[in-house]
């Protein structure tokens, strides 16, 4: 007698089994040929039972999170075989890590399209492959210690698939902080990486009291050798930017291609008339700022030094307004990741976030990989609720771009910035975002806080970074900026 398999393991483990079939099943208290699955993977006697049955299919993994596979995953790799197709459209696995780990994930043997997920502990989407046709998946990433699932499904068509799975505690990576991440920016470091040179020589402190975040993060060295944001757009994406403001109108991005105020496409993007970017909050071509916020990150990245006002980290780039928050700031993840979208196709060559909020999207993902693959570096404050990580989006900074915390003037953490957390591979540094001083509608200025502030000192010194050396990838961006930081107590 073979003792213990409940109907709850059944549907974990046949989840394409017919309704009727199994209650007939059932009836016939035929449950005592089933062997015990202490992990809800059936063994080979149950496979040649279910057979005989002339049940319709069998499948090891189940199709909810709630009846996800039990796997335990180590160093040494394993592997699942199964069946993904229009009769079996989700197959979930389980398995928990007990320390930050880098995991590996490789699904193969497809004949068919199918793609995997990597979800976390709710469910939500952490990252996926999506290759095209019957070409293997594979994805790696380094895990925090906790509980993950494994999502395979169809793209197109039925297959059988190897799914082989490994996980090595990560080593302690030197200079990175749960706090901090990898620190304090430090442009004289990162743009002299930029050119594999050594460290910019120091120079001495630039303009006024208001003028520390410039001098906090070495802006001025990196001036000093001619590098300072030219030839490069900004895609600030906010509430808007004030373009007529004395210390920003010289340095708006203007799309070549549009004619203004004729009412056509003359560029042929799908925007109507975007002569200075696009507001898809409001779907209109209106991107001035009634709220105050976009235009002070402006400010941070480009103002002009011109001997007034506030002077920008790369003070002669350009900076292209795409307007994804309504000017009570408020907006939504799909326009969000339209805004990315833009900015990539229209010319942008850094993008700075200084938002936050909801959950993973996976519209914003895609964006966020899009822009990657296009060479485009995005940076994204890492919220204000003094958490210990980053909120979304900038916590996909562990695949691409930067998530920024705030710093003051005396270099210590902002109580009210989100923390690093234990994940050495999120590419996080912090940067000044305790009372900034920077412009303001209708050709103001004033000071603000939060990492919303710290953000564009990155984006500011990423534009510095590409002015010396245009080919860098958001790779190399993300690996120099890290290495040349420094951390805070």
């Amino acid at each position: 007698m073979i003792d213990n398999f409940t109907a709850n393991d059944l549907y974990n483990c046949i989840d394409s089994l017919d309704s009727s079939d199994f209650q007939k099943f059932l009836a016939g208290n035929k449950s005592s040929i089933f062997p015990s699955i202490a992990t809800n993977r059936a063994t080979s006697l149950f496979k040649e039972e279910v057979a005989s049955l002339n049940l319709t299919a069998l499948d090891n993994a189940g199709n909810t999170l709630e009846m996800a596979c039990d796997i335990t995953i180590g160093a040494t790799a394993t592997s699942y075989s199964d069946f993904a197709g229009s009769a079996d459209t989700n197959d979930y696995y389980h398995f928990s890590l007990g320390t930050s780990s880098n995991f590996s994930l490789n699904l193969t043997g497809l004949s068919a399209d199918a793609d995997v997920s990597l979800l976390n502990s709710s469910g939500g989407v952490i990252t996926s492959s999506t290759n095209r046709g019957n070409s293997s998946e594979s994805i790696t990433r380094q895990l925090n210690g906790g509980t993950y699932y494994i999502r395979v499904y169809p793209h197109s068509g039925s297959t059988n698939y190897n799914l082989t799975l490994s996980a090595t505690t990560a080593p302690v990576v030197p200079g990175y902080s749960a706090t901090s991440g990898y620190g304090l920016v430090n442009a004289a470091r990162a743009v002299a990486g930029a050119l594999n040179e050594s460290p910019f020589a120091n120079v001495p402190t630039f303009g006024g009291a208001n003028d520390w975040g410039v001098n906090l993060v070495n802006a001025p060295e990196a001036w000093a050798r001619g590098y300072t944001g030219q030839g490069i757009v900004v895609a600030v994406l906010d509430t808007g930017v004030d373009r007529n403001h004395a210390d920003l109108a010289a340095n708006i991005w203007t799309n070549a291609g549009e004619i203004a105020n004729d009412g056509l496409d003359n560029d042929g993007n799908g925007y109507v008339d975007d002569v200075y970017g696009w507001n898809f909050a409001n779907g209109n071509n209106n991107t001035l700022d009634g709220n105050r916020h976009g235009t002070h990150v402006a400010g941070t990245i480009a103002a002009r030094n011109n001997g007034f006002g506030v002077t920008g980290v790369a003070h002669n780039a350009k900076i292209m307004p795409v307007k994804v928050l309504s000017d009570s700031g408020s907006g939504s993840s799909s326009g969000v990741a339209q805004g990315i979208r833009y900015a990539v196709d229209n010319g942008a060559d850094v993008i700075n976030m200084s938002l936050g909020g909801g959950s993973t999207n996976s519209q914003i993902q895609a964006a966020l990989q899009y822009a990657s693959s296009r060479g485009v570096i995005v940076v994204m404050s890492a919220g204000n609720a003094g958490a210990a990580q980053p909120s979304y989006p900038a916590s996909n900074a562990t695949s691409w771009g930067l998530a920024v915390g705030a710093v003051n003037s005396s270099n210590q953490m902002a109580s009210f910035s989100n923390r690093a957390g234990s994940n050495s591979s999120m590419s996080y540094v912090t940067a000044p975002g305790v009372q900034v001083y920077s412009t303001l509608p209708n050709g103001g200025y004033g000071f603000l806080s939060g990492t919303s502030m710290a953000a564009p000192h990155v984006a500011g010194v990423v534009t510095l970074m590409l002015s010396a050396n245009p080919n860098l990838t958001d790779a190399q961006v993300r690996q120099i900026i890290t290495a040349t930081a420094g951390n805070v107590a």
